[in-house]
């Protein structure tokens, strides 16, 4: 007589459709659940190990014995699942896999959405079924939000180093609920839109800032328990916050209880080790040619973006994925079936994954950090693009950083490094980031990466900022940099709050703080974000004075923005900017004013262009521009 399946359990649809890389919810049916088994409670085991000889499931309840709860092999797949009654929330497990040479290997559960606290590996059970949510009208709007035309300003955080309290025995953590009252009240004081959380998926090791992950379903317990993340998710977004969060499918580490050689074979990564190990990070890379291993990693997206509200996913590493040479040597890697250097199974999975995340989630994001000129990253699949939101543009980042670091004299030699983005602006839809990994590993913070001292560092790193909120493209600040920190970013610290009780830090604090409020008030710095219409340069030739000036345009035209910015320490008594029209110019941000650390000359509100041809424009007025000033006009 067949057996009768209950609904909790992995049926034929369910191995088909894994099978297939098409199960977009297979995390609901995989790991372990909760279930009552006619009147008796305990919890359901599944486990994808294809290659194993045998598994079987230990932990708490059990004694950690291998012998008590074997798992039933469900054909064709290579599924392995048990009921095990009496198993209670908060128990530990792992799967006790017996590989095809007699070995047994003791692995997490690649599905658990809860994990013992490092140094522990093992998995805990948990349910989260049933998480709590009132942010409905935060959802509701989302459907409808469309980031290219809307503000959109990141603070990029490592919660584990944002604050901390002193002298606590769990190394002074703020738990999720903790974290998510300081960070919001923050974040609405700056006026930032979106924060961005590094290292959130389960991961062993601190000094990966989360980036090697063997937990990919599990917030990481450092903070709290699932429940306590989802209540911080909740919490931003009824404070109007959105939630972007790493996501990292481009590798995995080595460790014994992830997912490496999972089964006793190459079960999540390329089995040849030039395809599947990065040479550079120590790390093994997931095989896109398994339909299994792209279902793990799409259903993974949707887990975050669905079930948890997570509102983006920042995709981390996509240039390691697409190029089958990344970071290695001729002889260390394969060519592609045409000969070429593209990793086709890595295009195809992005194309897949983007397609089904954003379809089903409209008003979500996929933003790519991707190094390359790759063609189309934020193009539609349709026409050939890999269907991202967004892309990090590095490329502005680069020439942005290296051209702060010069000292003023010979910044009229590289005028062109703070243009050329410009040029390629609307090739892509990109946003512009200062992130964490600008200030590590001895690339100073970003106030010690400017020239000079004292006044000179300061009001340079004013002048870029300012140069950043105008420019064409989204924004993400990594934390810290908004108030001068001096010192590189540790994962082993809190930042230098304390910084704040100097003016200079004040300083810095209270322009990046009125920067992030007009960006998001004045609409000419996003409405038109994704077209040429949006900006225009009024001078960017001036490099023997090492001046730029350009306008952003409102759709409507009746709110633009004029800035002028000065990268030289020199003042110009009477700087004449042409403007396109015979108006009144409102100044409405003034880097020389007292409370920006500026020496707070009384200056006119208005400005009146008269007819007198100047930047091959018409109409000009005058300004006296202080040293390495900034000043922002409305018309």
């Amino acid at each position: 007589m067949e057996k009768e399946w209950k609904a909790y359990e992995i049926g034929e649809l369910d191995q088909y459709l894994f099978g297939q890389g098409n199960h977009y919810e297979i995390y609901k049916k995989l790991g372990a659940h909760m279930v009552d088994d006619e009147g008796q409670e305990g919890v359901y085991f599944a486990v994808w190990a294809p290659n194993a000889k045998s598994v079987s499931v230990v932990g708490e309840f059990n004694d950690w014995d291998r012998a008590r709860n074997p798992m039933t092999r469900a054909e064709y797949i290579g599924i392995y699942t048990c009921f095990v009654p009496g198993v209670k929330e908060g128990m530990m497990y792992k799967f006790c896999i017996e590989t095809i040479t007699g070995e047994y290997h003791m692995k997490a559960d690649p599905y658990a959405n809860y994990a013992e606290l490092r140094p522990g590996t093992a998995s805990r059970i948990t349910n989260i079924e049933n998480l709590k949510w009132t942010d409905s009208s935060w959802m509701t709007a989302r459907e409808k939000w469309n980031h290219k035309k809307e503000p959109m300003s990141v603070y990029e955080v490592h919660m584990g180093s944002w604050k901390r309290h002193p002298g606590t025995e769990d190394e002074g953590f703020y738990t999720y609920r903790e974290f998510a009252k300081e960070i919001t009240k923050y974040m609405k004081d700056m006026g930032y839109t979106h924060v961005e959380i590094m290292g959130i998926a389960e991961h062993p090791f601190d000094g990966s800032w989360g980036y090697q992950v063997t937990g990919y379903y599990a917030p990481t317990s450092r903070y709290g328990t699932p429940e306590d993340f989802a209540w911080m998710i909740n919490y931003l977004h009824r404070n109007g916050i959105g939630v972007i969060m790493d996501w990292v499918p481009a590798h995995f580490p080595k460790d014994e209880h992830g997912l490496a050689e999972f089964d006793g074979t190459a079960t999540y990564e390329y089995a040849d080790p030039r395809k599947g190990e990065h040479p550079d990070w120590g790390t093994k890379i997931f095989d896109l040619g398994k339909n299994e291993v792209r279902n793990f990693l799409i259903a993974n997206a949707l887990f975050w973006v669905e079930h948890f509200h997570i509102d983006g996913l920042r995709v981390d590493a996509v240039a390691s994925m697409l190029y089958l040479d990344y970071g290695k040597k001729d002889g260390e890697w394969v060519p592609n079936q045409y000969g070429g250097n593209e990793n086709l199974e890595a295009v195809d999975f992005f194309k897949h994954l983007n397609t089904v995340v954003l379809g089903r989630n409209p008003g979500a994001l996929m933003i790519a950090e991707e190094s390359t000129a790759w063609p189309k990253v934020t193009g539609d699949v349709e026409d050939g693009g890999l269907g991202f939101s967004l892309k990090w543009n590095m490329g502005w980042m680069h020439d942005f950083t290296e051209y702060m670091k010069l000292d003023p004299y010979f910044r009229k030699d590289n005028h062109h490094m703070m243009t050329f983005a410009m040029s390629y602006a609307y090739s892509e839809d990109y946003i512009l980031v200062l992130s964490h990994d600008e200030v590590v590993h001895l690339k100073c913070s970003m106030i010690n990466k400017m020239p000079g001292l004292g006044f000179d560092k300061y009001a340079n790193l004013k002048a870029g900022y300012a140069f950043m909120m105008g420019h064409a493209g989204k924004k993400l600040l990594f934390m810290g940099q908004d108030f001068a920190q001096l010192r590189e970013w540790s994962e082993e610290r809190e930042l230098d709050w304390y910084l704040l009780e100097e003016p200079e830090h004040q300083a810095i604090q209270s322009w990046m703080r009125d920067l992030l409020h007009m960006y998001k008030k004045k609409q000419a710095l996003y409405e038109l974000d994704q077209s040429w219409e949006g900006f225009e340069w009024v001078n960017a030739d001036d490099a023997y004075r090492s001046i730029y000036s350009f306008i952003r345009n409102s759709k409507d035209g009746k709110h633009n923005l004029l800035f002028v910015i000065n990268f030289t320490p020199m003042a110009r008594e009477d700087y004449r900017v042409g403007v396109p029209r015979k108006k009144q110019y409102k100044l409405i941000l003034n880097s020389d004013d007292v409370k920006y650390g500026g020496n707070g000359e009384k200056r006119q509100n208005i400005y009146h262009a008269v007819k007198k041809e100047c930047d091959g424009r018409p109409y000009s007025f005058g300004y006296k521009l202080p040293p390495y000033g900034v000043a922002v006009f409305e018309f």
